[in-house]
């Protein structure tokens, strides 16, 4: 005895094969559509990042820092008062720069001042010597300037300047934001502030340098411990602490 389902038409059996069809492919475009967010609009990626440094980064160059130091034809070296500059424009030198770029002495030649400048030249590098500077870090080198009777000595150094993010973007809606991301100018103030105040923008890059340690005691402690000897250094009696104890 045949089933129902081999006595139905050849027809209608190929039109429920087409409904079945039909129902699965509406179910698979409704599962997709489910999936997909609405737009409000573009979007920029770097707006999904929590961290401020990255969403506003503190972009760090280096700038010439540049002090002039004019000395007139058959004078004797630098006047009091660019002394006094001279030494400040250093101060702020290591300061700021933390051993990052070379002070850098341009001397004018073939003009009438070129003999005041090279002594007051060599006052220069005499004076920086005294403030602490070796001559590792001193280059001098020669200019030649045909539009000035009396061309400057100029001292310059490389100093780091940190330029602060552009804030004030306020283009999105901060009453909707189906995404709860954060607003695009989140954290920019602070980034700003952050490189306004801070002293030495190199340290942004990087850590700063350091001196050659001090090895004198480390050395002797060292001898005593391979030695197998204590390492504690002795005190007289006028310099250990006195504890009264009293019944």
């Amino acid at each position: 005895m045949s089933s129902g389902y081999d006595m139905m038409a050849p027809g209608r059996r190929r039109l429920r094969r087409l409904g079945i069809n039909v129902a699965a492919a509406s179910l698979t475009a409704l599962a997709a559509a489910a999936c997909i967010h609405d737009d409000h609009g573009p979007r920029v990626a770097g707006w999904a990042i929590t961290d401020p440094a990255q969403r506003h980064p503190i972009l760090v160059s280096q700038q010439p820092a540049t002090l002039s130091l004019r000395v007139p034809r058959g004078a004797h070296g630098l006047s009091p008062q660019q002394r006094a500059q001279l030494i400040g424009f250093a101060e702020r030198y290591r300061a700021r720069d933390a051993g990052n770029s070379k002070l850098v002495i341009l001397a004018p030649s073939g003009g009438p001042n070129e003999v005041a400048s090279v002594q007051a030249v060599a006052e220069i590098r005499h004076l920086l010597r005294d403030s602490g500077f070796d001559e590792s870090s001193i280059m001098v080198e020669a200019y030649h300037d045909d539009r000035s009777q009396q061309p400057p000595i100029r001292v310059s150094y490389l100093q780091y300047v940190a330029e602060a993010p552009e804030c004030g973007h306020w283009g999105s809606n901060l009453a909707e934001d189906p995404l709860n991301v954060g607003v695009p100018n989140l954290g920019c103030a602070q980034q700003a502030n952050f490189a306004a105040m801070v002293a030495n923008p190199a340290d942004l890059l990087g850590p700063r340098s350091e001196t050659p340690r001090a090895s004198e005691r480390r050395d002797v402690t060292w001898a005593k411990y391979v030695k197998g000897q204590s390492t504690v250094a002795k005190k007289s009696q006028d310099e250990r602490a006195k504890v009264d104890v009293k019944d």
